[in-house]
């Protein structure tokens, strides 16, 4: 066992984990932080991206040792107490979502390129999404709800 001390949504946390502990197991099992998917385990679908000191990472490819410092968010950690964050408030208002199960990595992905690109086109939108997948939509609302959130920053 490994102690590691990360910045979860802004609070300590310190635990001790198995060296192979991957990140998103961590977050999900040790912190009872669901939000964070499990797609594929392999790093196609992005159900589980989250930020690492502010950049869009696949939690499932990184070990929570690898990260042991660091500062993570995940989609709990983005509304500020009842007042969602905006690009929560777009996809609820753009019907951004069907099942729900790639939102929390669309919305951590999208919340990274709206950080780097405060007014992205919608080509740059889905360039910017493309590392996660939604088996149920079309994108189009995805991408709508991604520009909502651009006009509201």
């Amino acid at each position: 066992m490994i102690q590691v001390s990360i910045k979860v949504n802004g609070r300590l946390r310190k635990a001790q984990v198995e060296p192979r502990t991957l990140l998103v197991h961590f977050l999900r099992e040790q912190l009872n932080l669901t939000g964070t998917h499990v797609g594929c385990d392999t790093s196609q679908c992005g159900a589980c991206t989250v930020l690492i000191d502010g950049r869009s990472a696949k939690s499932c490819t990184m070990f929570a040792v690898q990260i042991d410092g660091s500062e993570v968010t995940t989609i709990e950690g983005l509304a500020k107490g009842d007042e969602l964050h905006p690009l929560q408030t777009g996809f609820w208002e753009e019907h951004g979502l069907q099942c729900g199960y790639c939102t929390p990595g669309m919305i951590m992905a999208g919340v990274n390129l709206l950080s780097e690109n405060p007014n992205p086109s919608e080509h740059e939108i889905r360039e910017g999404l493309s590392g996660n997948f939604c088996r149920c939509t079309g994108y189009q609302h995805i991408v709508n709800a991604v520009q909502n959130a651009a006009g509201r920053r």
